[in-house]
């Protein structure tokens, strides 16, 4: 038998689908609660605001996207391979949930957020850095500093998915296959 989520776990899947369908703009605390029925003061007993409520929804983004490039890693037969997958899926979420992708990695409110919320986002990156070491240490990937190699695929991913998102990827500049570029990349730090 599985339990019913808490009505906080409701409202933040609430918030999560309405920031994926209309963008920030579209979550309040009044709209999260009517979609699920309760009066209008009731998200105030779990989120002291909007930002608080934005913040629970990239925590629970950064855990799954952390549990995703877990199972990614251990799926994949080599270091490389997984590697080639957490990017095609690091694009696709931007692609699918820009709103999200925006949020998690483009507001600086949420950005500059310590505690738990830094703590997820640094577990999706330190999981790269352990796929990285793994790849040199099998030999597939040039030796150097894996935070290194994973902070200059991640700045690529970035700037890649907010180019896509602003839609400024032509095939005249040789962006129209934009997925194929980090791949590019993780080619120049193979061994």
């Amino acid at each position: 038998m599985t339990e019913s989520p808490s009505t906080k776990e409701r409202l933040i899947a609430v918030a999560t689908q309405l920031l994926d369908e209309g963008g920030p703009e579209a979550v309040t605390l009044r709209s999260v609660a009517h979609a699920i029925g309760l009066s209008h003061n009731a998200p105030y007993k779990h989120f002291k605001d909007k930002r608080a409520l934005l913040a629970a929804v990239a925590h629970m983004s950064f855990q799954e996207m952390g549990a995703a490039f877990k199972k990614i890693a251990q799926k994949e037969t080599t270091p490389s391979r997984a590697l080639r997958q957490i990017v095609a899926q690091y694009l696709d979420f931007a692609e699918r949930s820009p709103h999200r992708y925006r949020l998690l990695f483009n507001d600086p409110e949420i950005g500059q957020g310590r505690g738990e919320l830094e703590t997820e986002a640094l577990a999706t990156f330190e999981a790269v850095v352990r796929l990285i070491k793994a790849g040199q240490k099998e030999g597939e990937l040039k030796r150097g500093d894996a935070s290194q190699f994973t902070a200059l695929l991640y700045g690529s991913l970035h700037g890649l998915a907010d180019l896509r998102l602003s839609g400024r990827t032509r095939s005249a500049k040789g962006m129209d296959n934009i997925g194929v570029l980090p791949l590019i990349l993780l080619d120049l730090l193979k061994k």
